[in-house]
């Protein structure tokens, strides 16, 4: 486990927007809740709680990986798009926020936050 700091910072915050996700004309999460985590040079990415996704078109998968700085994340197909979503159930402490919260990646489907 490696902790965040000055050479590779990691925060987590609140979104002030509502975050929807779709794909294919469906939507897949819409929420007031996400969380914005900020990792280094990476862009950002909008979490999602579960509660607020439709979890009947996630379809869990085998795949997983591991983030020396986050844990091990397991992933979940959509329809049309293996492995589109990821999900940190236990993460590490430093981003403990996120724990069980949903991640899309933004190639497999369209992210839209709006300003509340």
């Amino acid at each position: 486990m490696k902790t965040p700091g000055p050479d590779h910072p990691i925060t987590v915050a609140r979104e002030t927007a509502r975050v929807t996700v779709t794909a294919g004309g469906r939507v897949l999460a819409d929420t007031q809740g996400a969380l914005t985590l900020r990792e280094a040079s990476y862009p950002p990415v909008h979490y999602i709680p579960r509660a607020d996704a439709e979890m009947a078109l996630l379809d869990r998968t085998d795949r997983s990986t591991h983030c020396p700085y986050k844990g091990d994340a397991s992933y979940f197909s959509i329809p049309g798009a293996p492995n589109a979503v990821w999900s940190y159930e236990t993460p590490f402490p430093a981003v403990a926020e996120i724990a069980g919260y949903l991640a899309f990646y933004p190639d497999k489907v369209e992210i839209s936050a709006t300003p509340l």
